[in-house]
């Protein structure tokens, strides 16, 4: 589906135009045409593949989708797979947006999943002309600024979220459900990691040493990217090894919870083994036993038991085991 195609000179917006025309303006000097796409139906990517000139290698994975983030070059013009990412109900979506950036054309297009459009992109770019003057390669790095600033909410939601599991730790019986929750970050965290890792080295390769000959006077902006990609990708580092630790303290604190439990147990059966051991030894049918025919043979017998009982309960108790 389109969403808008214009045409832009010298920094300033001409006008909306159709998709009928885009090849008559392409050619003017100074002017360069940005397109809009969403949900890219096979015929409006022939039609731009047709307008724009573009390669059917790159035209071909854009249809396709599910790309990987990836920078390719093709003759002077540039395919750009760049990754979105959005919090809904508490889980981690993914969206795509595919584009295509020649000498005089951007052509963007975005996938359902992901709900935030660039509209606003373009309102700020149309708002300094001085920086469209830079022509497609400005755009393609507001489009990229755009998308990886919307990984800064979504690397708070995933800090907040630790910072929540954490407090419960050491609570006792959240043992099961902090690591099921635990588990299910560190699903969230390596999505996003396999989100930001391969579009921070593609980004890399946009500033500094060979790029591409429409990037050369923006290479201090796609630069300023790649920082916020690789803040990202530290924070995603240091989130997942704060998970692993959590991880293992609370192993730990099952290790404890059953270690107390399995002392209070061996507490209990030492009183009860007493119990047994007196009841033993008592009940023998031995017809020459003390205390046999003594009246107060029985309530001393239960009074020792208990005392004994008594005894060892209060050392465990004072011990911790109980």
């Amino acid at each position: 589906m389109l969403i808008n195609c214009v045409a832009y000179q010298d920094g300033q917006k001409l006008a909306d135009i159709p998709v009928e025309e885009i090849s008559e303006y392409i050619e003017k000097p100074e002017t360069f045409v940005w397109v809009a796409l969403r949900d890219a139906q096979p015929d409006e990517l022939a039609v731009m593949q047709q307008e724009f000139g573009l390669h059917e290698l790159a035209v071909e994975d854009a249809r396709r989708g599910h790309q990987r983030p990836k920078i390719e070059e093709y003759g002077d013009s540039l395919f750009v797979v760049v990754k979105t990412i959005e919090c809904r109900d508490g889980d981690v979506v993914i969206g795509e947006v595919d584009m295509f950036v020649g000498d005089s054309y951007v052509l963007s297009s975005r996938d359902g999943h992901s709900q935030q459009g660039f509209l606003g992109v373009r309102a700020r770019a149309e708002k300094e002309p001085h920086m469209l003057r830079l022509g497609p390669a400005f755009v393609l790095y507001a489009l990229m600024d755009a998308v990886v600033d919307r990984y800064f909410p979504v690397l708070d939601m995933l800090e907040t979220e630790l910072e929540k599991i954490e407090e419960l730790i050491f609570s006792q019986g959240k043992q099961r459900d902090n690591i099921q929750r635990l588990y299910e970050l560190k699903r969230k965290v390596t999505i996003v990691r396999h989100v930001v890792s391969p579009l921070m080295e593609a980004v890399g390769r946009l500033h500094g040493g060979r790029v591409p000959a429409m990037c050369q006077d923006t290479q201090e902006y796609f630069r300023d990217v790649h920082d916020h990609l690789h803040r990202i990708s530290a924070s995603l580092d240091g989130i997942r090894d704060t998970i692993a630790t959590a991880i293992q303290v609370n192993l730990s604190m099952v290790a404890i919870e059953e270690s107390e439990v399995n002392k209070r147990l061996a507490a209990w059966a030492a009183i009860f083994a007493i119990v047994t051991a007196f009841a033993g030894l008592w009940g023998m049918n031995f017809k020459f036993m003390p205390e046999l025919e003594w009246k107060y043979g029985y309530p001393m017998a239960v009074l020792v038991m208990v005392g004994v009982c008594l005894y060892l309960h209060r050392r465990f108790k004072k011990a911790g085991w109980l």
